[in-house]
Order: C-alpha cells, then sequence, then structure tokens
C-alpha cells in the first residue's frame, strides 16, 4: 500500500517539477535580456543575405563543404579551431569578402597574408580544394566568401553532428587585401575593454557579442610569444600579471620557459585549459576562474556587464545559442554582394579574376 502511495506521489509531482524547471529557464532567459538590455537583432547587414542562396544555381554547394570539411576534421580535429581563426580574420577587415584569402602579388603592396597577425593561419588548402570542386560543378557561382564561412561553422559543428548555426548566403568576394588594414583592424590579444568594445561596435558588435565571439578561445592553440610578457614580464621588472590564477601562471611558465624562466616564444599552449578540441562553456568557466589566456580575455572581467554575460555563459546551451546568432551577425559584416561596387566571384580563391 505505501509503496503504492510513493508512486502515485511521484506522478503527481513530477509534471510540477517539469513545469518550473522550464518556467525558470525561461525567466532567467528573460532576466538575460532585461538585465542587459540586449534585444535579438540582426546586424546592419544581414539582410543582404539569405538562406540557401544556391538553392537553384548550385544546390549541392553547401553538401559539398560539409562533407570536405567532415573528412577533413575527421582526420585532423585541429583543422576546426584553424578554419574559425580564418573566417574570425577576414571578417574583422574589409567585412567577410575573403580577401584574407588572397595571395601576395609581386610589386603590390603586402596583403592581409602578410599581415602580423595573419602569419600563423593555416588551413588555406582545405578552401581551395572546396573551390576547386564547386568549380567543376558549379563554375563562376559560389563565392570563395561564403565557402570560408560555410567551412568554419562545419568545422565547429563536426564533433556535434549538427549544424550548431544557420549561415546566410549571397556573399560576393572583394578585390583589395592590405596588410596594412589587417594591422589596423583586428583585434589584439593584448586590448583592453575599452579597445576592444569600440572596434566591435565599428562591426555593429555590441557587448554580448563581443563575450560570446571571445568564447571561440575554447578551442584552438596559442603561440607562448602571444601572451609571454603576462607571465614573465609584465610592467617590466620580470613579474607576473596580478589577474592571472597564480596555479595556472605556474602551470603556464613550465610550458613557456625554462628553469631560468627564459620564454619559448614558439612553444604552444591550449587556449582554453579545458580541454583545445571541445566547443563548449569551458572557456567561461576557466575565464571566471581567472584563467583566460591572453589580456583581451582577462579584459572581459574588468567590465561588470561583460563579466556578468561571461558567468552567464557557463552553460553551454546558453553560450551556443548566442554564439550562433552573434556568428551569424559577425559574418555579414560589411559584405558584398551581386551588384556591388568591387566584388565578384573568384575562379581561384588565391588570386583575383
Amino acid at each position: 500500500m505505501a509503496k503504492n502511495q510513493q508512486i502515485a506521489a511521484i506522478r503527481f509531482l513530477f509534471p510540477l517539477v517539469l513545469f518550473l524547471a522550464v518556467l525558470l529557464c525561461v525567466v532567467d532567459g528573460k532576466r538575460f535580456s532585461h538585465t542587459h538590455d540586449h534585444k535579438i537583432r540582426r546586424g546592419k547587414w544581414e539582410g543582404k543575405l539569405k538562406m540557401k542562396f544556391y538553392h537553384k544555381t548550385c544546390p549541392q554547394a553547401e553538401d559539398i563543404v560539409r562533407e570536405i570539411v567532415s573528412k577533413k576534421v575527421e582526420a585532423n580535429p585541429s583543422l576546426a579551431p584553424k578554419l574559425l581563426r580564418v573566417h574570425y580574420h577576414d571578417c574583422f577587415v574589409r567585412g567577410c569578402d575573403a580577401s584574407l584569402l588572397l595571395d601576395p602579388v609581386a610589386g603590390k603592396a603586402a596583403s592581409e597574408k602578410e599581415a602580423r597577425p595573419n602569419l600563423s593561419l593555416s588551413g588555406f588548402e582545405v578552401i581551395d580544394e572546396i573551390k576547386s570542386l564547386l568549380e567543376k560543378k558549379c563554375p563562376k557561382t559560389v563565392s570563395c566568401a561564403d565557402i570560408l564561412t560555410l567551412a568554419s561553422r562545419d568545422a565547429v559543428s563536426y564533433l556535434y553532428g549538427r549544424q550548431l548555426w544557420n549561415v546566410f548566403t549571397g556573399r560576393v568576394d572583394g578585390r583589395v587585401s592590405l596588410a596594412t588594414e589587417a594591422a589596423r583592424d583586428l583585434p589584439s590579444a593584448g586590448a583592453n575593454f575599452t579597445s576592444l568594445q569600440k572596434l566591435f561596435a565599428e562591426s555593429d558588435l555590441d557587448v554580448v557579442d563581443l563575450v560570446a565571439l571571445s568564447g571561440a578561445h575554447t578551442i584552438g592553440t596559442a603561440r607562448c610569444g602571444v601572451f609571454g610578457r603576462r607571465l614573465l614580464n609584465f610592467t617590466g621588472k620580470g613579474d607576473t600579471d596580478p589577474s592571472l590564477n597564480s596555479t595556472y601562471a605556474t602551470l603556464l611558465k613550465s610550458k613557456c620557459s625554462d628553469k631560468s624562466l627564459r620564454l619559448n616564444s614558439s612553444a604552444v599552449v591550449g587556449m582554453d585549459p579545458t580541454g583545445p578540441l571541445s566547443f563548449d562553456s569551458g572557456y567561461f568557466i576557466s575565464l571566471l576562474q581567472h584563467k583566460g589566456l591572453f589580456t583581451s580575455d582577462a579584459a572581459l572581467l574588468t567590465d561588470p556587464s561583460a563579466a556578468n554575460i561571461a558567468s552567464l555563459f557557463q552553460n553551454s546551451g546558453s553560450f551556443l545559442a548566442q554564439f550562433g546568432r552573434s556568428m551569424n551577425k559577425m559574418s555579414s559584416i560589411k559584405v558584398l554582394t551581386l551588384g556591388d561596387k568591387g566584388g565578384e566571384i573568384r575562379r581561384n580563391c588565391r588570386f583575383v579574376n
């Protein structure tokens, strides 16, 4: 009899508990939007793009991108952060126009590839392979800019077995690529919050986008030379950045320097101590423990609003949902579309037509 009463009680309480859990999630979501005065809105350039742009002109385009990228990432998981980084670096300079993919040309000004922040980029050969196949299937139809945007999404999504966000297409490729613009416009790993916020705002990205997109540091690696000063010579006196978790700093020193604390600039460490190949909220969990690798990571905690958002993004579901929205805004920055001056569909992603 008692057992039957327990079963009846569980059957009664379970729906109530489930309802309260769902209600709590909704309230948390509303509190996020209200607290940060952040309304979900499209970026100012997003309206120029659309879903399935190649549905009629090259219906297999997105499948081809996904199939090639999936095979490459399966064989080499480190490719995912590499392609994502190329996409980031392309979009912040002249917008998402594949100008970063252009090779240097003798006798002309240095290209974006030659800018110091871009010298360590890789993965270009994957874009070349995709473009080559698409040119055979659908000549002069699919832009390098769209290929890069789709490839970065598919690379990050591979381990999930599903697309983490939708990609809008219809971009064309730019014809200008300048190292000077890359040096000027790319966010720096040593930037403070004010600089980051200003740079992102110039591309119609707000503080929520800034924090969410910083979460890309949850995958990938970095050379010790990029952040070595934080570890070994923060103020020029052989000291360590006091905002860096001391235990984490000790670990980084063991990986980035010898017993005499001489920096090995070429040594490599994961950007997220919870794991360099897992695209999740580990970055934010580490960040809130003061284990952000770069000065620009630590800078997020110097602004109360950004720090609060970072705290909310310790929940992987919240982070992934906003990351997808912010990626759509970022990947539409200053896009060129058919009919825009200065745009074309390149036949080879490394050279203008």
